[in-house]
């Protein structure tokens, strides 16, 4: 069966696999989604006998239709191989009560290594595919996680460069180190004096400049998306947890067949939507738990129908969840919407000039596979404290807004079904906003003196990825505003 990609906002115009990932936005401002979810027809039992390299290429062969068998094994073999520290990928801890899908094994120590580790193989697959001749330019803006790991994939990738922005106050010290310490003669990291919605949405906006990219053309360049609005990126995520349920099966802590919980700290959508496609896909998951922090956009959007961007940008000690307007969202938002790209289109320009939109009631029952709630400041710090406490195990910022919302969950359901919950960071990204929660505070000492603190207490060995930035060179340097950033593209590519 193949499967084409539509945009959100299209008139039913279909592409290629390949050429949605090349793309990575649609010219109308689109997402591109795919014309049918395929069903996983591999047995539970099957998987659990699995590698993750053997589950990625089973889930992946099924949405990305045009790459042919040995092309999709290449990639993968590329992308989840010793960069990896361990050699499951994405393996499960338990600990208090639930199992903790850990993804954070990567180069950069964060989630975004599952889909940024294969994203620029497929890519140049994608390029060659379709006889590409420009150099292909990833522009990406960061809340902090996907920067360096999409800097990490792309870093020297021959016919591709990467244009990196971060909100300059808006990532904690490790994650600006890790990306403004990058090397790769086709690497650029710019600083942004703005918050993360801001480099977004230039993003975007450049991304839909027609001028822009006849410029680009003319001087032998083509954008293309490393953030989670490419499917690229969205499909290899469905993959970890296909993989997760398999293992339950595979330990015989859930029989083939019986459902799990999910629970995902959400920023953008894209990880959560990810375990919706393989709900969709025929996993066994019963309810997906979208776990906010103090930017709780999305907990008042499942409460009220209304997704209302209008309100204060919070910088919380889980930076990558700093986000007002999550994107991937508008995927949800279209299958609500019965795949009706005009009205998916109206409700995202009513997003976009009166900063919100509510969706009918009808569209509201579609919403029953999940259930939202968010986690304070001082309540992830407590849940950091208190997992650790109970079960010697420590987890970043990000996890605990997650594990604090399971605990909410279960109060409001009583639910105890078996429940996953994403990892998307090593604690040694945030070293100091966790070692303030499980030990006494630090004054006065460095991030990496903290690493080597925490390191101590949870006999967990500082991990490569932050010894190597410990005394690394700063190599980019610029901060730019908002709106300067077109002109900074056209300068660091050489186009005047």
């Amino acid at each position: 069966m193949q499967v084409l990609y539509k945009s959100t906002r299209g008139k039913g115009e279909t592409v290629t696999a390949s050429m949605a990932i090349l793309k990575g936005l649609s010219e109308d401002g689109g997402l591109f989604v795919p014309t049918e979810i395929p069903k996983l027809d591999v047995p539970a039992e099957k998987l659990a006998q699995m590698t993750y390299q053997e589950t990625a290429y089973e889930v992946m062969s099924r949405f990305l239709t045009d790459f042919t068998e040995e092309e999709l094994k290449n990639c993968i073999a590329s992308a989840y191989d010793e960069k990896f520290d361990t050699s499951e990928i994405a393996p499960l801890h338990e600990a208090d009560g639930a199992y903790y899908l850990e993804l954070f094994h990567g180069a950069t120590i964060a989630f975004k290594d599952m889909a940024l580790s294969i994203l620029p193989h497929l890519m140049t697959t994608a390029a060659k595919k379709n006889a590409v001749k420009n150099e292909i330019v990833i522009l990406t803006a960061t809340s902090g996680d996907t920067g360096k790991a999409a800097l990490a994939g792309f870093a020297d990738v021959p016919g591709t460069r990467i244009i990196v922005f971060y909100p300059k106050h808006g990532v904690s010290p490790i994650q600006e180190k890790q990306m403004v310490t990058q090397k790769g003669d086709n690497t650029y990291v710019v600083g942004i004096t703005g918050n993360f919605d801001d480099a977004q949405t230039a993003v975007k906006k450049m991304f839909n400049d027609r001028e822009l990219a006849a410029e680009l053309d003319g001087a032998g360049f083509q954008f293309s998306s490393a953030n989670s609005i490419n499917i690229g990126r969205l499909v290899p995520q469905i993959v970890y947890y296909v993989y997760a349920y398999s293992r339950l099966v595979g330990q015989g802590k859930v029989k083939a067949g019986d459902k799990i919980n999910v629970v995902v700290p959400t920023g953008n959508f894209g990880n959560i939507l990810a375990a919706y496609y393989a709900k969709q896909m025929g996993l066994p998951i019963n309810k997906l738990v979208c776990a906010s922090n103090e930017n709780k956009v999305l907990f008042d959007f499942f409460r009220t129908g209304t997704y209302d961007r209008k309100r204060d940008f919070i910088l919380t000690t889980s930076p990558s969840m700093d986000i007002l307007i999550s994107s991937n969202l508008e995927r949800l938002i279209y299958r609500l919407t019965g795949e009706d790209a005009q009205k998916c289109a109206e409700l995202m320009q009513s997003l976009s000039e009166g900063g919100e939109y509510t969706i009918t009631d009808e569209m509201k029952k579609g919403l029953a596979d999940f259930y939202g709630n968010y986690c304070s400041e001082e309540e992830t710090k407590e849940t950091i404290h208190n997992v650790y406490k109970n079960s010697d195990y420590v987890i970043d910022p990000h996890t605990a807004v997650a594990a604090g919302v399971y605990k909410k969950y279960l109060k409001d359901t009583d639910d105890h079904t078996v429940t996953v919950i994403a990892s998307t960071a090593s604690p040694y990204k945030f070293t100091r906003s966790v070692m303030d929660a499980v030990a006494d505070k630090e004054e006065g000492k460095d991030d990496f003196a903290l690493a080597d603190q925490l390191s101590a207490i949870s006999g967990v060995k500082v991990p490569k990825a932050v010894e190597e930035i410990r005394t690394a060179p700063v190599l980019h340097d610029i901060v730019v505003d908002a709106p300067d950033m077109p002109d900074t593209v056209k300068k660091v590519l050489g186009i005047h």
